[in-house]
């Protein structure tokens, strides 16, 4: 007798949350809602968490006021996907955001050492279908930034979308974010 092909739950945001606010999910379990499947989150080694802290302290200091550095924290992309990026830079006040996440960062890094991989084409299709139009990845294994601008469609990609424009900075260039009034921050800040 043949086995009828497995069928995969595909979750929507609105039934996640629900199961965030419930407690379905440990607090040492980081999951995240990646176009309609839970994904678990790999283990944060020391220098991934120092990149993150050291991401989130040169924005701090390269933003004008009006604009608040999220880290680590759920962002509500479309109804299959609240992914919790390292960092999120959006507009407003922490107060803005009490009742719901911040629908459309101005910029999303993710900082990759062993998901790199991930990072770079689920994730950037990902943010790329959801018009996110700067997304960078600091780059642990290369010891570089990459920056990826101008989403476009692309159906070999996994959500139907990804960057046209990738750049890769060295720790002796400095980057700016676009679409936020913010100072150009030394690549070597964002590397541990």
């Amino acid at each position: 007798m043949k086995q009828a092909p497995l069928t995969v739950r595909r979750w929507k945001r609105v039934e996640y949350e629900r199961l965030v606010d419930l407690g379905a999910f440990d607090d040492d379990e980081p999951v995240e809602l990646i176009g309609g499947q839970l994904i678990v989150a790999e283990p944060k080694g020391s220098e991934h968490a120092t990149g993150v802290e050291m991401a989130g302290d040169a924005l701090r200091a390269a933003l004008p006021a009006g604009w608040i550095v999220r880290g680590q924290n759920p962002i509500s992309l479309d109804d299959e996907s609240a992914p919790e990026p390292d960092i999120a830079v959006v507009g407003g006040s922490l107060a803005d955001y009490r009742h719901a996440h911040p629908t459309r960062p101005a910029l999303i890094i993710e900082v990759a050492e062993t998901s790199l991989r991930f990072d770079r084409i689920e994730k950037g299709s990902l943010y790329a279908r959801a018009g996110i139009a700067d997304y960078w990845i600091v780059n642990l294994v290369d010891r570089v930034v990459e920056v990826y601008r101008d989403p476009d469609a692309d159906v070999t990609a996994p959500y139907g979308w990804r960057y046209m424009s990738v750049d890769r900075f060295s720790p002796s260039s400095s980057i700016a974010p676009i679409g936020v009034p913010a100072t150009p921050i030394p690549v070597a800040a964002l590397l541990p």
